[in-house]
C-alpha cells in the first residue's frame, strides 16, 4: 500500500537505481514518434543544416535549462507534478499549473495511444508478411482500412495501454528503469541498422547533402518557431513528466550533466532518423512530408522496394513501437505518481485506474476516422485534441513552470538545489535562460499558436 508521500509498498521513497537508468528513462521519454515523423520533414522544409544549427542553439539556451529547472523542482519537492508547487509555496494557487501539466499529459496519452496502437497493428502485419510487395496505393488502402475500422483501433489502443501499464506497475527501478535499459539501446540499434541500409541506396547521398547542408535562405521567423516547438515538445517540458522523474532523483545526482546526456541522446536519435527518412525519399524520388502518411504509407513503400523488405518493415515498425512505448511510460507514470500520493493507493491499483481512464478518454480519437467518428469545430477529435494540447496547454504549462522556478521559487534557491552533486556549469546563463529566455520564447510560441501563425 502506498502512503501519502509517494512511498513504495515497503514504505521507502522510490528512487532511480543509477544515473544510467535515469538518463535512459528520461531520454526514452523525450524520444518518441515525433523524432521519426516530424523532425525529418520539418528540417527539410526549414533550411536543412541551417535548421539543425538553429535547433542546437535552442537546445542549449532553452531545452537543457528548462529540463534542469523541472528536474530540480521535482527533486527539491519530492512530490508529484501538482504537489511539487505546493511543497515550494504552501497554500499558493500555483498547484493548478501542475494540474494543467497533468491534464496535458492525460490528453496527449489518450490520442498518442491510438497512433501507437496503429504501430502495433503494423508490427503484426509485418510479422504476418501482409505488407510485403505492396506499393504506396495499396499501403494507403491498408492504412485507411485500419484507421476507419469500427473497432480494430480500439483493440490495438487497449493493447498498447496494457503494455505501458505493465511496465509502470513494476515501479521506478524494476519497471521503468529496467525496461528503459533494454528498449533505448534496442531503439538506437534498430535505427542504425535502417540508416546503414538506406545510405547504401543509389541516390541516398543527395538526400544526406540536402539534409545537412545549411540553406540559410530558407531560415526566418517560422524556422525559429519550429525549432522552439521541436525542442519544447520533444523534451516534454510542461507535461509534469520531468518534475515527476526529478522527484525520484538522489540529492547527489548531477542534474546538469544528466540533462546534457538526455539532450544529446534525443538530438542524436532525431538526426539519425533524418538520415533514414530523407535519403530514402531522395533515393526513390518521393516528396518529403511528415505525419501518418510518412509512417504508414510512404516509408513502408520505400522499404518494399529494397531487398529483404519484409525484415526491414518489421525492424522499422518494432523501432516505432519502442519509441512510442518509452514516451507513453513517462506520461502514464506522471499520472500514477499524482494518484498514488493523493489517494494513498497501491501502484498496481492506480496504474490500472489511470490506464483505464486514459483508454476511455481516447475512444473518440480511436474512432475519429471510422463510421462513428464525429467532427468538432470542423476537425476530427484526434486532430482537435492534438492541436489543443500541443499548441495551447503544453506551452502555457511550460511558460508558467519556468516563471515559477525563476521568479516565485527564485533562481537563487533553484541554483542551490542544482549545485547538489553538480560540477561547474554556466549558472548565470541558466538563470538568465529560466528567468527571461524560456518565458519569452515559449510565450512567443503560445502567442503564435493562438493567432494562427505557422
Amino acid at each position: 500500500m502506498a502512503t501519502g508521500n509517494g512511498t513504495d509498498a515497503q514504505g521507502q521513497q522510490e528512487r532511480w537505481g543509477s544515473r544510467a537508468g535515469f538518463v535512459l528513462a528520461t531520454a526514452g521519454s523525450a524520444v518518441g514518434l515525433g523524432n521519426i515523423w516530424r523532425f525529418p520533414s520539418v528540417a527539410a522544409e526549414s533550411g536543412g543544416g541551417a535548421f539543425v544549427a538553429v535547433l542546437l542553439a535552442v537546445i542549449l539556451l532553452i531545452g537543457v535549462p528548462g529540463l534542469m529547472a523541472e528536474l530540480a523542482l521535482g527533486r527539491r519537492a519530492r512530490q508529484n507534478a501538482v504537489d511539487a508547487f505546493l511543497a515550494i509555496r504552501p497554500g499558493s494557487a500555483w498547484a493548478w499549473v501542475g494540474g494543467l501539466a497533468l491534464l496535458a499529459s492525460f490528453l496527449v496519452l489518450s490520442y498518442y495511444a491510438v497512433i501507437a496502437g496503429w504501430v502495433l497493428a503494423y508490427v503484426a502485419k509485418a510479422v504476418a508478411g501482409s505488407l510485403r510487395g505492396l506499393d504506396a496505393t495499396a499501403l494507403g488502402e491498408v492504412y485507411t482500412a485500419l484507421a476507419q475500422h469500427a473497432w480494430h483501433p480500439l483493440a490495438w489502443q487497449a493493447l498498447f495501454l496494457a503494455l505501458t501499464a505493465a511496465v509502470v506497475m513494476g515501479g521506478v527501478r524494476s519497471g521503468i528503469e529496467q525496461c528503459s535499459r533494454v528498449l533505448m539501446p534496442g531503439l538506437v540499434v534498430l535505427l542504425a541498422v535502417l540508416a546503414v541500409r538506406v545510405l547504401l541506396l543509389e541516390g541516398a547521398g543527395a538526400g544526406v547533402v540536402w539534409f545537412l547542408r545549411p540553406h540559410w535562405e530558407d531560415v526566418g521567423g517560422p524556422t525559429v518557431l519550429r525549432a522552439l516547438g521541436q525542442v519544447f515538445f520533444s523534451f516534454g517540458l510542461g507535461m509534469g513528466v520531468m518534475v515527476t522523474y526529478g522527484s525520484y532523483l538522489d540529492r547527489g545526482e548531477d542534474i546538469h550533466r544528466s540533462a546534457v546526456y538526455v539532450a544529446v541522446a534525443d538530438t542524436a536519435v532525431a538526426l539519425l532518423a533524418g538520415l533514414v527518412v530523407i535519403p530514402a525519399l531522395f533515393a526513390f524520388g518521393l516528396p518529403i512530408e511528415g505525419g501518418a502518411g510518412l509512417l504508414f504509407v510512404t516509408l513502408p513503400a520505400v522499404l518494399n522496394q529494397m531487398p529483404l523488405s519484409a525484415s526491414l518493415n518489421l525492424v522499422f515498425f518494432v523501432m516505432l513501437a519502442i519509441a512510442a512505448l518509452t514516451s507513453a511510460i513517462s506520461l502514464l507514470e506522471a499520472l500514477v505518481a499524482f494518484a498514488r500520493q493523493r489517494l494513498g493507493l497501491a501502484r498496481r491499483t492506480t496504474t490500472l485506474l489511470a490506464a483505464g481512464l486514459v483508454f476511455v478518454a481516447g475512444v473518440p480519437s480511436a474512432l475519429a476516422q471510422g463510421p462513428h467518428g464525429v467532427q468538432v469545430l470542423g476537425r476530427d477529435v484526434l486532430t482537435l485534441v492534438d492541436t489543443a494540447t500541443s499548441e495551447v496547454l503544453l506551452p502555457l504549462a511550460g511558460l508558467l513552470t519556468a516563471v515559477f522556478v525563476g521568479w516565485v521559487w527564485g533562481a537563487g534557491p533553484a541554483l542551490a538545489e542544482l549545485r547538489h552533486g553538480a560540477g561547474r556549469f554556466p549558472e548565470r546563463l541558466w538563470s538568465a535562460s529560466v528567468r527571461v529566455i524560456v518565458p519569452a520564447t515559449v510565450g512567443v510560441i503560445l502567442a503564435a499558436s493562438l493567432i494562427g501563425v505557422r
